[in-house]
């Protein structure tokens, strides 16, 4: 029984555009790994836990709620629950400012 893929020691060359696609596809393949990389990294540098501080104890008004927080240079605000956004200093904690939401 004869081999149907004759065996030679003769090494055919490769052909030009074999080889550069090969080097297409290398190259691609390192693009692909590069940018998984950056994006890997640039998700964990941009996604870190950089809240800044709220004070541990926000003293509202009675019967007061929060809703929500939010913080700008000097001062945080609270959206309460009785239609009113209570404006804080950020140092002290003191009440600043009380806007009534209609």
């Amino acid at each position: 029984m004869s081999d149907p893929l004759p065996q030679s020691d003769d090494a055919v060359p490769e052909p030009g555009h074999l080889r550069l696609l090969r080097l297409l596809v290398t190259t691609l393949t390192v693009v692909m790994i590069v940018g998984v990389v950056v994006v890997v990294g640039l998700l964990v540098t941009r996604l870190t836990d950089d809240t800044p501080p709220l004070p541990d104890q926000i003293a509202l008004p009675d019967g007061a709620g929060a809703l929500a927080v939010t913080m700008g240079p000097g001062w945080y605000a609270v959206v309460t629950d009785d239609q009113r956004i209570l404006i804080f200093d950020a140092t002290s904690g003191d009440l600043r400012q009380t806007v009534e939401i209609e």
